[in-house]
């Protein structure tokens, strides 16, 4: 593993003026856009269906494909700001994201709709990894956990108030008024421009590796959702599995520098600590869909559950003040294992809020689960900027956000799957589980992070 003092040698000296709080939260605003694509979009979902003549099941889709695409492209955004810099993948992504946005909200047929929304996916996953990247390599120290933080804050609490504004603005404008409102992230990369990096290596893309990794992603994300897809998609996800993983692993054999470098997929500090992250956000989504579920099905407006999600946006933007000390105190391996800590106990919670449908319960519970996030993103980021070298370090920042965005979908497929045949309180105690797996797996990383 290349040690940490290796990978920060690119990292700004004291003559960078501190712009990250600035940086940090305009970041965090434009990654909570990218995400609100995804919480505000679900209030929509009965509407949609009626108008577009189509089921609940099949109006499920323009949330499983955005969140598909999100996953599927992360690392290749990763790696193109590895050659040639943020400032072009970035640009790039948010402009497939708004025209994904404006094709959605005009479009005449679901089919059209759903493949705006494959775009928007698309162009929204350059969002979070770019985001990380450019503070991974423009801050150092306290400062940069700082920074972190507020980003997971920032995006957090946009992301708890999507449904809230999702359903305000659906009241007084229709769901395709839903949504247009990521093109608002847009808005946010004038004031970013000059922090965006142009340097790269220079390298040409491995295109072939790129385009099996992402296959490969897809059948990933596929296989997991498919409790709630069917069999078809079952099926095409476990053949998409089945041929993509021999073949990434003869890409990689035949390139060892190629899209996926054979030194990240061989840190076993990356891939421990991105499959212990993932139960974070698997606890994150499986709440955001289960509060709803329940409140709704107990004659709940829309906008009195977005209400109901405005205590743990308040919590989002606390947490960096505590994010930052805790990642410099105890370091960011073990501040990933507290996330993990918090994200199953808050399950436990929501499973006695789901069970006994109490509103107050299953508000503490999301409150809980929007520490761990806020905590836990942050905390991987730190782990990989520092593990790799900087090289690399895009790619890297996007193989672990991938896997972070999996274990999203592993939450909202548990809590599809399971919660109709066995109840919401039994779905979400077989995920209180995750995380405390998610421990085991880290363990063995943790001896080198500092008390």
């Amino acid at each position: 593993m290349t040690s940490p003092t290796a990978a920060r040698t690119d990292t700004p000296t004291d003559a960078v003026p501190d712009d990250s709080q600035r940086i940090s939260v305009l970041l965090g605003l434009l990654f909570g856009l990218a995400g609100m694509g995804s919480s505000s979009a679900a209030v929509t979902l009965p509407l949609l269906g009626p108008d577009l003549g189509v089921g609940a099941g099949l109006a499920a889709w323009t949330i499983s494909l955005y969140v598909l695409m999100l996953a599927v492209t992360t690392a290749l955004y990763g790696r193109i700001s590895d050659l040639v810099g943020v400032r072009a993948p970035l640009l790039a992504g948010l402009v497939l994201m708004s025209v994904g946005a404006l094709v959605a909200a005009i479009a005449p047929t679901f089919e059209v709709l759903l493949g705006a929304r494959v775009l928007q996916g698309a162009g929204a996953a350059a969002v979070p990894t770019l985001g990380v990247a450019v503070l991974s390599a423009r801050y150092s120290g306290e400062v940069r956990g700082f920074a972190f933080g507020r980003l997971a804050g920032v995006a957090a609490a946009v992301s708890c108030l999507g449904p809230l504004v999702g359903g305000v603005v659906e009241a007084s404008f229709g769901w395709r008024a839903v949504m247009a409102l990521p093109v608002l992230g847009a808005l946010v990369l004038p004031f970013l421009w000059r922090a965006l990096s142009t340097d790269g290596t220079g390298a040409r893309l491995d295109i072939v590796g790129a385009v099996l990794v992402a296959l490969t992603a897809a059948g990933m994300v596929l296989l997991v959702q498919s409790p709630s897809g069917g069999l078809v998609v079952a099926a095409v996800g476990a053949l998409l599995l089945v041929l993509g993983v021999p073949a990434v692993r003869a890409t990689v054999r035949r390139r060892p520098d190629g899209f996926l470098p054979v030194e990240v997929i061989r840190n076993a500090t990356v891939v421990r600590s991105a499959v212990a992250a993932s139960a974070v956000p698997a606890s994150w989504f499986a709440l955001l869909i289960a509060l709803p579920a329940v409140l709704l099905s107990h004659g709940w407006e829309a906008w009195q559950v977005g209400l109901a999600m405005v205590p743990s946006a308040v919590v989002a933007l606390a947490v960096p003040q505590v994010t930052g000390p805790l990642l410099a105190r105890v370091g960011p391996g073990r501040a990933l294992a507290i996330a993990g800590l918090v994200a199953s106990a808050a399950l436990l919670v929501a499973t006695v809020g789901a069970w006994a449908t109490s509103a107050p319960v299953l508000v503490v519970a999301i409150v809980l689960v929007t520490f761990a996030f806020g905590l836990g993103q942050p905390a991987l980021s730190a782990v990989v900027g520092d593990a790799v070298h900087a090289d690399v370090r895009g790619v890297a920042l996007g193989v672990s956000t991938l896997l972070f965005l999996i274990g999203g979908s592993i939450g909202s497929a548990v809590v599809a799957g399971i919660s109709g045949p066995l109840g919401m309180p039994v779905a979400l105690l077989v995920l209180a589980a995750l995380p405390l797996l998610g421990l085991v797996v880290l363990a063995p990383t943790l001896s080198g992070d500092r008390l």
